[in-house]
């Protein structure tokens, strides 16, 4: 008994949770990203809900058949997310086609049977196969993004905690499973996990920037051209180097540079340029032609404007200081 009431407790408390966040993202600015996003936990969370009441009471079929519904609407919800936050895709109306099953199912829950009966024996797995089919779709979807495209792996993340709930599901239907709860029970351990992401990455700061169209190619490729700028004719080596002149070399805007960038690399112009001098301070510090060099110098020539700011740069980034790096790879290479 005291297990039972536990597992209702934790199940509620993720239902909650879930709603909160729904709550918040429909909150943020009216960005498509955030309300696929929305109305996707939105939908795992209706069927969710109706699995922990169902436990506990007799729901009426109709009301079960509008949990039903929501699953064929979180395939398609989950590969539309990933078009809109990886590739800044403009949905024309054929791509809501995908949700016309869901407005079918939802429109006729009153009359579709759910009642153990041959049709209805037949419409769930059919339910749970068109999810399936979408859940496939997003995975290939996945793999065939370039590595390195920014909120790959949060998207990922989201993949992989709705596979899992349809893993679950799919196991109590073929009987795998015996604990029809066990659903709910993951769904709240995804999305405690969820919101501790959402907190600790601050994801949905990355879409900031709201009135550009740049698209996920277009930013890929203006990232590959400040590389080639950095590595073929050492860009950041100048102090002075802004994001402004950089735009201007490259004959770009500087909002939309800065959101490749941080799209891109997850990090800002200064964060990406401090990357290359400290690479290149680090093969200095190394390097025995430099070994009697002071370490303010290495700092100017890698292009730090004060040595104050290399340091800082520095230990961020190894967790040491300049000299205590030099110290240790002299110590390996002596060794």
């Amino acid at each position: 008994m005291v297990a039972k009431g536990v597992i209702l407790v934790l199940s509620c408390l993720g239902v909650i949770q879930a709603l909160f966040l729904c709550v918040y993202l429909f909150s943020l600015r009216d960005r498509r990203s955030n309300l696929l996003l929305a109305f996707l936990l939105l939908s795992l969370t209706v069927r969710i809900g109706k699995s922990v009441v169902f436990v506990y009471l007799d729901l009426d079929p109709r009301v079960r058949n509008l949990a039903i519904a929501t699953v064929l609407a979180t395939g398609p919800l989950l590969w539309l997310y990933g078009k809109a936050i990886l590739e800044k895709q403009t949905f024309s109306s054929r791509h809501y086609l995908h949700l016309v099953p869901f407005a079918l199912y939802l429109l006729l829950s009153p009359i579709i049977p759910n009642d153990g009966s041959l049709l209805s024996r037949i419409l769930y797995p059919s339910v749970l196969l068109h999810q399936t089919v979408y859940l496939v779709v997003s995975w290939y979807y996945l793999f065939n993004v370039p590595a390195g495209t920014r909120l790959k792996s949060w998207y990922r993340n989201i993949v992989i905690g709705v596979s899992t709930v349809l893993l679950v599901y799919g196991g109590v239907y073929l009987g795998f499973i015996p604990f029809y709860i066990l659903g709910a029970v993951f769904f709240s351990l995804l999305v405690y996990i969820f919101s501790y992401m959402l907190l600790k990455r601050h994801v949905f700061a990355l879409e900031k920037y709201t009135s550009s169209t740049i698209d996920g190619a277009t930013a890929r490729q203006l990232v590959q051209q400040v590389k080639s700028l950095f590595e073929q004719h050492d860009a950041y080596l100048d102090s002075e180097l802004t994001l402004k002149r950089v735009a201007e070399q490259l004959s770009v805007n500087s909002r939309d540079l800065s959101q490749a960038i941080n799209e891109q690399e997850g990090k800002n112009f200064a964060e990406f340029v401090n990357q290359y001098r400290i690479a290149k301070a680090k093969t200095m510090l190394a390097d025995p032609v430099y070994a009697q060099e002071k370490v303010a110098s290495i700092a100017y020539d890698c292009g730090f404007g004060t040595v104050t700011s290399f340091n800082v740069a520095f230990k961020a980034a190894t967790q040491m200081t300049p000299t205590q790096y030099r110290e240790q790879v002299g110590v390996l290479r002596n060794t």
